[in-house]
């Protein structure tokens, strides 16, 4: 099913934000020695979702709900986070588990903005500014995969 309004990208947005948010805290238990980076992604993510619904109900009225639709839809199935690992997964398959992840939300992020950018300015800009901060999550993971910092 299509997501056409601007409530029903943000609830699945949020949900993305949450479930993710959840399997980084559980990750930050099973391995210590990236506690800090799972914490610090669990925490932002908190603050992604804070920033979304901040900006979307300070811009939207249920009058405009009606008219905020998205032209071709959003689908939610293109945006598929798998946030299960093995019981005994390394720590490097772990992380490009996460960096997999971190790509699709990123992507959500930007076609939602994309799909979005004719309707409000702030909406689009929020999501945008959350895909940007996802992409710098990206590039501290393939950093620390390939060696080039550490946690």
């Amino acid at each position: 099913m299509l997501l056409n309004t601007a409530s029903a990208v943000i609830s699945f947005l949020t949900k993305l934000e949450d479930e993710t948010a959840r399997f980084y805290e559980e990750l930050s238990h099973k391995y210590p020695e990236g506690k800090e980076i799972f914490q610090f992604f669990s925490r932002e993510n908190g603050k992604n979702k804070s920033l979304i619904q901040r900006v979307y109900y300070g811009v939207i009225t249920d009058a405009l709900e009606a008219c905020f639709s998205f032209k071709e839809g959003m689908n939610p199935e293109n945006y598929v986070v798998k946030t299960e690992v093995a019981e005994n997964a390394s720590l490097v398959n772990v992380l490009k588990c996460v960096m997999e992840i971190e790509e699709t939300v990123r992507r959500a992020y930007i076609d939602a903005a994309d799909l979005s950018e004719g309707l409000m300015a702030d909406v689009p800009q929020a999501f945008r500014a959350v895909a940007k901060r996802r992409s710098g999550r990206i590039i501290k993971l393939a950093d620390i995969l390939a060696g080039r910092k550490t946690w």
